[in-house]
């Protein structure tokens, strides 16, 4: 991932996508270095080597939670590690019920079988790729389901993909939100506005499966 930049009200940031190709299949043993599968193309026949990638190794991806209250987030225009405080409750709020998650205990799963608030878990991408990159475009609707999926046009430059279970910002039971009630310094909530948007399915569109909200 490079630095984010700022472009007109946008903030965006040079990125690639590690997801396997749905056309890539392993057909034989080996290279020599014993880290690379022979592979084969099913879509053109291509055969050869598992090309490099240039994924980091997990151990070597720098965590978003640095200690009891600080993350790693863009602020800004920048990538930083700051500590995030919990939003004071009003002086005056009405004693009701509140469920900081109201999509925890649900049923829903995503593609992955993982079952609980899939939507949280979710990282929703918005990607620049105009109408005249056909081959972009084709590379990332070839990805391999369900890792990444509903790749959808959304204008003429810009395209939005789902990726299962990729969020960063999870605690350590896997669905609930670090960042929920957490504040910028600025005042304004830490988590990103789309996750707190319920999504707006269309017709044809089912959801996940078991979701309340289908």
């Amino acid at each position: 991932m490079g630095r984010p930049h700022v472009d007109g009200i946008e903030l965006l940031v040079d990125a690639t996508v590690h997801v396997p190709c749905k056309y890539l299949k392993e057909v034989g043993p080996a290279t020599r270095d014993g880290k690379r599968p022979r592979v084969r193309c099913t879509a053109h026949g291509f055969r050869g080597p598992m090309p490099a990638t240039t994924q980091l190794p997990p151990e070597r991806v720098p965590p978003v939670q640095r200690g009891v209250g600080k993350y790693q987030l863009v602020y800004k225009g920048r990538q930083r590690v700051m500590p995030l405080p919990l939003k004071r409750a009003a002086r005056r709020a009405l004693p009701v019920v509140q469920n900081d998650n109201p999509c925890l205990g649900a049923p829903c799963r995503t593609g992955d079988n993982k079952r609980g608030a899939a939507c949280c878990r979710d990282l929703t991408l918005e990607m620049v790729i105009p109408e005249s990159a056909t081959r972009t475009m084709a590379l990332l609707k070839a990805r391999k389901s369900p890792y990444l999926c509903k790749v959808e046009r959304e204008g003429p430059d810009s395209v939005e993909a789902e990726v299962i279970s990729a969020c960063g910002y999870l605690e350590e039971d896997g669905i609930t939100c670090a960042l929920h009630n957490r504040v910028l310094p600025n005042g304004r909530l830490a988590k990103p506005s789309i996750c707190m948007e319920w999504p707006d399915l269309e017709p044809d569109d089912e959801g996940h499966p078991g979701c309340p909200l289908t």
